[in-house]
């Protein structure tokens, strides 16, 4: 609905501050994204349903896409255009000439205010702002915070993996010190018990929050380690070591000192065969 929509309506105004109908699918989100996506966002659909019953009150801000003709990138309200489209509904948008800098700036003001953007969201946007070469300085006023406190916020997106991230999704209720709990469970644990950790069926159907929990408990204890093999040694009759036996969960290994007895560890293994067939007729 929205692509047919779009072809029968006129070319937005072109002055600066606008405010105009775009089609949904013609408007792309910021290349700095601050969202980590949710598989189980049971909000979004209260969302829609909220702007299906009583309209779009807030415009979204967007600006001419810099590399592609007849698009827009997003500074905010991609929440709104996701909407929008679910509904087959041209979005509210305001139109304005923004360079790289603007747009960065006024995507941290409008987001970073909401209540419901996490702490791993915060995070995430000031990392993907430093990778993406914006200054330290625009970065502190797109964020609205001093320098300790997007030093935290770096090193806290640092300190999680990718797929750590994807798995869990953004966790709002998780703040900066059960983050780094869990990047510290992270670190110290085995890479295969992190990948068990997120491959767990039973992160299915979970929350976000109860993703993050479950997860950092999965890394809570280290790994199990083998037990270290007990070993003995044995002795002649006139007390000269001549083996060491050691023993472990999956078996016993024997050593020979082949300069206690040289020739011994030969005859011992020509022999085994026999041993083993005493042993078996010991046991009828």
């Amino acid at each position: 609905m929205a692509a047919m929509w779009a072809a029968s309506r006129p070319a937005p105004a072109e002055a600066d501050g606008a405010i105009v109908e775009l089609d949904p699918d013609l408007c792309l989100p910021s290349a700095i994204a601050d969202r980590v996506p949710d598989v189980t966002d049971e909000a979004f659909d209260a969302f829609v349903a909220q702007i299906r019953e009583q309209g779009q009150h807030t415009p979204i801000l967007v600006r001419r896409h810099p590399r592609q003709a007849g698009r827009y990138e997003i500074a905010y309200g991609r929440r709104r255009t996701r909407a929008a489209k679910a509904l087959g509904k041209p979005v509210r948008a305001v139109l304005r000439d923004l360079s790289d800098t603007e747009l960065v700036v006024a995507q941290g003001s409008e987001n970073l205010a909401r209540e419901d953007l996490s702490y791993i969201e915060r995070a995430h946007f000031a990392r993907n702002m430093e990778q993406a070469g914006i200054a330290r300085d625009v970065i502190l006023k797109a964020m609205g915070v001093h320098r300790p406190d997007l030093a935290n916020y770096l090193a806290v997106a640092e300190a999680i993996p990718a797929p750590v991230l994807a798995a869990i999704g953004p966790a709002p209720k998780v703040g900066r010190p059960r983050w780094l709990t869990l990047a510290e469970r992270i670190k110290a644990a085995r890479p295969e018990q992190v990948e068990t950790a997120l491959a767990s069926p039973s992160l299915a159907g979970k929350s976000s929050d109860e993703r993050f929990t479950a997860i950092l408990t999965a890394l809570a204890a280290p790994p199990p380690r083998k037990a270290k093999p007990r070993a003995e040694t044995v002795k002649d009759a006139k007390g000269v070591k001549f083996a060491r036996i050691e023993r472990s969960s999956d078996g016993m290994r024997v050593t020979l000192d082949e300069t206690a007895e040289p020739g011994f560890a030969d005859y011992l293994a020509e022999r085994l065969p026999e041993i083993l067939a005493a042993y078996r007729q010991g046991k009828g």
